[in-house]
């Protein structure tokens, strides 16, 4: 591939170079990679289920060690709530009250989430603001039928000219109404961190989110500071950072040549959450929780979700205690054959790690050198919910390239269905991943993980997408808790359907976890 002067002064621009450029352009040529799964990560056999007298040793040791520790939320946020309010958009584009009723519509449909919307409606958190704009921008508003209300209260919610609420960031729409105010994902992602992270009465929030967004971000945490830290008595340390340009990736036309626009520029595109591994690497905490801006819930329901954060990051503490314990007696080289049976037996158990066959006829040195290979890794702990039908990645052992079994979280579309043995593993998968994970990125001797370093960059994926009305190939990073995450060491536990409550659209708020009466 030559490129223009132009393209490459365009190219470093952006932080990236003409090779790493290349490099992507192969990945273009190569298609997508389908994993292989060997089986489905169930209760048992790859994810671990806790009685509630362990779960409690686990809460109990994690509030023990935590005065100590730096511990910090990683929220990403940078999502529009665009596709939150699109079947509303194609609601505003498709109804004509004067050619047929919204139940004729709903009907021909058969949209059960907007049904469900409309059904609600006067329960939404914006409804009363939505109607009182409504009332003030249509003189006529409260002469018109169900039907021409409906549809002016729809368009007040979403456009530029009312409340604008599907051209925000997602963490900023009203997801939760309370007697005396309204709250978004934001300020909820605040109430909740007060609960489980807050370190002599600070708590540490990280939020990714859009450029253009930030200002909007601050001003809100402005906005509501006093009353939540007076709520909470806890002061909070927020900060934010951008999706990194050197993190884009370049898109190509169906002959995998690069995309260019009208101005014959090459067309880069952002690299998806995987992206966001950059973000990641940039913090610095003892424990990470991660955990998306949708997931929230309102105050009074917060008590699970608390005591299974606490859980998860207990359950960390204690498997970090235990392989720091092992790499500083391997560091030693002297180590009998029974210590160093007994860590490959931990590293099975504990971490679902398949030892190599070839073990048995290692030399001492040659199994130390293996047994720290394994455990000198970053460390998460993944909460798996039962799945009830949510989309998600799913826990899956999966054999890599170099024949070695590992648990990973792997997405339907990383899933080769053409294949019947690979689709009976899917099928039989019984839990998904609702993004509740806690990071350890220090190792043994206290120094941070480079996280560059265990990305399967084999896992970028290649999507179809349009731009100015033609089609493209774009390149997406290995998602951030998929391949972004893939030579991590892994743990899977089970956590309760309750601590788990996306906003995908704006029917979801009409939950009972959403709702405050």
């Amino acid at each position: 591939m030559g490129f223009s002067e132009i393209d490459i002064l365009q190219i470093e621009e952006k932080g990236l170079s003409s090779k790493e450029v290349e490099r992507q352009l192969k990945l273009f040529e190569r298609g997508n990679v389908k994993v292989d799964i060997q089986r489905a990560a169930t209760p048992g056999n790859g994810i671990f289920v806790y009685s509630e007298k362990e779960k409690k040793d686990f809460i109990a040791l994690y509030e023990s060690k935590t005065p100590q520790l730096n511990l910090l939320k990683f929220v990403p946020a940078s999502g529009a709530a665009t596709r939150m309010f699109k079947a509303l958009h194609n609601y505003t584009d498709e109804f004509d009250p004067e050619k047929g009723g919204i139940r004729d519509y709903l009907d021909r449909k058969e949209n059960a989430s907007l049904q469900r919307f409309f059904e609600g409606i006067e329960k939404l958190p914006f409804y009363d603001k939505a109607l009182e704009l409504a009332r003030e921008k249509y003189s006529s508003f409260d002469d018109q039928s169900k039907d021409e209300q409906h549809l002016l209260l729809v368009k007040t919610m979403l456009y530029e000219d009312g409340l604008n609420l599907s051209n925000l960031p997602k963490g900023l729409v009203p997801f939760h109404k309370y007697k005396d105010r309204t709250a978004t994902a934001f300020e909820e992602h605040l109430y909740g961190a007060s609960k489980y992270l807050s370190v002599n009465g600070v708590a540490k929030v990280h939020f990714t989110v859009a450029h253009g967004d930030k200002d909007k971000f601050k001003n809100e945490f402005e906005a509501i500071k006093g009353r939540v830290e007076k709520a909470t008595n806890t002061k909070f340390e927020i900060s934010f950072s951008y999706q990194d340009p050197k993190t884009d990736t370049i898109a190509v036309d169906e002959n995998n040549e690069p995309f260019r626009d009208e101005e014959g520029h090459i067309f880069f595109r952002p690299g998806g959450h995987g992206a966001l591994i950059e973000n990641l690497n940039n913090q610095e905490a003892d424990l990470i929780f991660i955990k998306n801006i949708d997931n929230v819930v309102i105050e009074k329901s917060l008590g699970d979700v608390v005591e299974y954060k606490k859980m998860l990051g207990g359950k960390l503490l204690k498997l970090q205690e235990q392989i720091f314990s092992y790499l500083n007696q391997l560091d030693t080289g002297n180590n009998s054959e029974a210590k160093l049976d007994e860590i490959a037996q931990f590293i099975g158990k504990e971490l679902s790690v398949e030892i190599t066959n070839s073990f048995n006829k290692f030399t001492g040195e040659e199994k130390t050198q293996y047994l720290c290979k394994k455990l000198d890794r970053p460390l998460r702990v993944c909460g798996m919910v039962e799945n009830e039908g949510e989309p998600g990645g799913g826990p899956f052992l999966v054999k890599d390239e170099t024949g070695e079994v590992s648990l990973q979280i792997i997405e339907g579309a990383q899933i080769d269905k053409n294949n019947i043995e690979q689709l009976k593993i899917l099928n039989d998968s019984t839990h998904f991943n609702p993004v509740d994970i806690v990071c350890g990125i220090y190792n043994w001797k206290g120094e941070k993980y480079d996280l560059h370093n265990y990305v399967d960059e084999r896992m970028s994926f290649i999507a179809n997408k349009t731009k100015d009305g033609k089609p493209l190939k774009a390149l997406e990073r290995p998602g951030l808790w998929n391949g972004g995450m893939a030579f991590w060491n892994t743990v899977f536990v089970e956590v309760p359907v309750s601590t788990f409550n996306p906003v995908k659209t704006v029917a979801d708020l009409l939950k009972p976890s959403h709702r405050t009466v």
